[in-house]
């Protein structure tokens, strides 16, 4: 029976204590030879031999290709929880290069000796089946509860789930007599017997059962990887390939993993006998037809949403789908939980244009496009839709010193622009959190700690690439199709996919980082001055507030955050001294740092927002009393649990009202508040909105089809369906404050 695996060889090396470098340069030896895997028996009571694991961790650290695996884990002596812990923690340090190899047990007299309890064949199955439950229980961080298991031989009362591995880790099991072998089928991702230890016929036998069972669980027996360890089949060269071609054709063998300390050896196994192996296996997999493809488990499968076209993604196109071990870091983003039915990960504007082209060809179905994930307002994932993550997209180029003009793909974090710029001794004011992704930001506006001195992000704009969507790649500026560069600073999510960006950076050296709170007695008081002072100070301060709900017996505080543009420090209090007048102050610091330094706030790992986030969004010239007095009461009554008033004016102002997509540059004020409860936040936003005028589209969440009259005034949403009608006349891009194009507009 042949499964169709890639083939794999590895080694087997013995774990001695008496020279403890050998190991290592053996297994430093196979990954030079060209070796897949290397493995090691788990013998804790065995004082000859390293321990399995401090010896493989170390190997992990000496070697940078070949995978590490036990050969097999002594699961008796191991408590499980303990293991998973161990083993995510190897395969993130080792760059996802670990497998799990697990034995029930056996050698009871010396397991006792050791402390273990001794077990008979069939209580110990049992144990390594609850085994493998709570190790697999314990990786799988899509759950927040703890992990609760009450078996027969393992407990685990609440334990922590986490950490997550860097890959979906196999679980290996050796197995010889029919309850471990059903095992294998049912809950095993290989089977790891050696040859030595087998008679004629037990590999096909072997198979039959592990087959069998996993049939009757719903399984696929091709998922199950098949795995030999072997010694020297042969002295003879030629007739040692043919063996193993044969095991691998007649009996499914994937995994050849052989046994021995000599370099020499390995040397010849992994140059020599694996490149013949493979060979014959190919040409007569050729001749039969055979399907060599990687098989996609059965639970994997099952996961798949209805409507989606799976099996017919464009060549070459990355794809996380529900069911694979990825999934889980891609569902969800910053604030908002998802599920997408699936999310495609292209590499380059060609592969974006497939992936739209991919999406046109399901109409019904969400569509995100996604960036940081970190937008509030912007649908950068959904249920059972497409989403397009540009994560890939990561470039970072400087294409002219003089004039310190940037390229800067769409995926990449500003934490992560900000560290590279900084070497330059330049900036691109960018928010508030390194972990915004830079393509929705610098489409929707970009209000950031520079925004009072040098604008907005997408003032410093000056070309982008785009891919619309008719799978078009075009280039946009400020005379080739300008009317497309004006579209994408302010509406951009409407009218493409932004896959680079081109920006002239400013010059910036260190900064004073401010940090200030206070405690607030008269919160409409406390805005007013706020306002007042922020609008009279000089352009190189951009200070953000902000301010939660009350609290029961516990003073009102609200936060100044923010930057002045001066490496002098007299210079830096001068500015501050006004804000420091408006109350008392409760904590401070304020420090030289570097914008780099500045936007080195966020974690760049895996996103694990949950449900969905009630946000509003306001533009407002001043801190008026009847503004103040609204907030004020919103906050009192808990109507929002978060409440900001983030710098504008200054440069913003200096641009001409029309110029951009972005609207209302005369505002001196963007206001965002967050609620847990949607109709209160509403009730309360209501008087907040009556002060304003337009919004800030990232922070608002709503979907009502009135926000984008709010957003853009009567000419400039004009123009935007406009260019909408021309560039996405079917309506491709809507998931994110959609424009209506002009002819739809009209019959509407």
């Amino acid at each position: 029976m042949d499964y169709g695996h890639s083939l794999e060889f590895g080694a087997f090396i013995t774990p001695t204590a008496a020279d403890p470098q050998n190991p290592v340069l053996l297994s430093q030896a196979a990954e030079a030879s060209g070796l897949d895997l290397v493995t090691f028996q788990d013998h804790p009571y065995q004082p000859a031999f390293l321990d399995t694991w401090t010896l493989m961790s170390y190997v992990a650290a000496q070697t940078s290709r070949i995978r590490i695996a036990p050969n097999v884990l002594n699961i008796p002596l191991r408590p499980p929880a303990v293991v998973a812990r161990a083993a995510a923690s190897l395969d993130l340090l080792s760059g996802g290069r670990f497998d799990l190899g697990l034995g029930a047990g056996g050698f009871w007299d010396a397991i006792e000796a050791m402390g273990g309890g001794r077990l008979t064949a069939g209580q110990s199955v049992t144990a390594l089946e609850e085994a493998i439950d709570v190790i697999r229980e314990l990786w799988n961080t899509d759950e927040r509860r703890g992990v609760f298991t009450d078996g027969e031989y393992h407990r685990v009362h609440g334990a922590k789930r986490g950490p997550r591995p860097a890959h979906g880790i196999p679980i290996i099991l050796g197995a010889y007599k029919p309850r471990m072998l059903a095992l294998t089928g049912r809950k095993g991702d290989g089977w790891l017997p050696s040859l030595g230890y087998m008679q004629p016929g037990d590999l096909g036998r072997g198979n039959a059962t592990i087959d069998s069972a996993a049939e009757e669980a719903g399984r696929d027996p091709r998922e199950i990887r098949r795995l030999l360890n072997i010694g020297v089949l042969s002295s003879d060269p030629a007739e040692f390939v043919e063996r193993l071609a044969r095991l691998a054709l007649d009996d499914g063998i994937g995994t050849f993993i052989l046994a021995g300390d000599d370099p020499g050896l390995l040397h010849t196994f992994g140059e020599d006998i694996a490149p013949a192996v493979r060979e014959i296996v190919a040409r007569e997999r050729g001749e039969r037809g055979t399907d060599a493809s990687p098989v996609r488990s059965a639970s994997s499968l099952a996961a798949r949403r209805e409507g989606i076209a799976y099996d017919d993604l464009p060549a070459g196109l990355a794809a996380i789908e529900p069911g694979d071990f990825g999934y889980g870091d891609v569902r969800a983003t910053y604030m908002r939980g998802g599920r997408p039915g699936i999310v495609l990960q292209p590499d380059s504007p060609e592969q974006v244009a497939d992936a739209i082209a991919y999406a046109r060809r399901h109409p019904s179905l969400p569509l995100a496009i996604r960036s940081g994930g970190h937008g509030i307002s912007g649908r950068s994932t959904n249920d059972g839709g497409i989403v397009i993550d540009l994560r890939k997209l990561n470039a970072i180029e400087v294409l002219d010193e003089d004039s310190r003009l940037v390229r800067i793909g769409a995926g990449v974090r500003w934490m992560q622009v900000a560290a590279a710029l900084g070497e330059h001794g330049w900036a691109i004011s960018s928010g508030d959190y390194g972990g915004v992704g830079v393509g929705g930001l610098a489409t929707a506006g970009g209000i950031g700690f520079l925004a009072r001195e040098h604008g907005l992000t997408i003032d410093r704009l000056r070309a982008a690439e785009v891919v619309l969507a008719n799978g078009e790649i075009v280039r946009t500026d400020a005379t080739t199709r300008p009317d497309l560069f004006w579209a994408i600073r302010g509406a951009g999510a409407n009218v493409g996919v932004v896959t680079s960006f081109e920006f002239e950076a400013s010059p910036i050296g260190e900064v004073g980082w401010v940090q200030l709170a206070f405690q607030v007695d008269d919160v409409e008081e406390f805005l007013q001055g706020y306002g007042r002072v922020l609008e009279a100070s000089p352009r190189d301060v951009t200070l953000f507030l902000l301010m939660g709900g009350r609290r029961p017996g516990q003073p009102q505080v609200a936060q100044l955050y923010g930057v002045v543009d001066s490496s002098d420090p007299d210079t830096i209090i001068s500015r501050l001294q006004p804000f420091a007048e408006l109350g008392p102050l409760v904590q401070q610091s304020v420090q030289l740092a570097t914008y780099a330094q500045v936007m080195a706030n966020a974690d760049l790992g895996a996103q694990q927002g949950s449900g969905e986030p009630h946000s509003r969004s306001a533009l407002i010239e001043h801190v008026t009393p009847e503004f103040a007095r609204a907030a004020a009461r919103m906050l009192d009554d808990g109507d929002a649990y978060f409440f900001q008033l983030r710098a504008v004016g200054g440069a913003v102002a200096d641009v001409d009202e029309d110029a951009t997509a972005y609207a209302n540059r005369s505002a001196n004020f963007s206001v965002a508040a967050l609620g847990a409860n949607p109709d209160r936040l509403d009730r309360a936003w209501a008087s907040i909105a009556a002060h304003s005028r337009g919004m800030y589209m990232s922070f608002d969440s709503t979907l009502r089809p009135e926000r984008i009259a709010e957003t853009f005034p009567p000419a400039t949403l004009a123009r935007l369906r406009d260019i909408k009608a021309e560039v996405d006349p079917d309506g491709v891009f809507v998931d994110n404050f959609a424009i209506e194009p002009e002819r739809a507009a009209d019959a509407a």
